[in-house]
């Protein structure tokens, strides 16, 4: 498995909101403002991590605990 947040894709609404989908599934919807800002920086940066952000899909905690892992010492 690969670190890349891949399976990501967005929709807007009529009415402004803004549907973060994970592999066809509604996992966050974001609205006024955030929505807003969420489009501008969709075109900036690299939209699949910018959407696992949003979604809060994109760190759990464990980074650390991976890093100190005997077969990942030396990396």
């Amino acid at each position: 498995m690969s670190g890349v947040p891949e399976g990501f894709t967005y929709r807007l609404r009529k009415n402004g909101d803004v549907e973060v989908l994970h592999h066809g599934r509604s996992a966050s919807v974001l609205r006024g403002a955030a929505a807003a800002r969420f489009l501008v920086d969709v075109d900036n940066g690299d939209p699949q991590e910018l959407m696992a952000r949003v979604t809060g899909n994109y760190r759990h905690g464990n980074e650390r605990t991976a890093r100190n892992h005997p077969r990942n010492r030396g990396r």
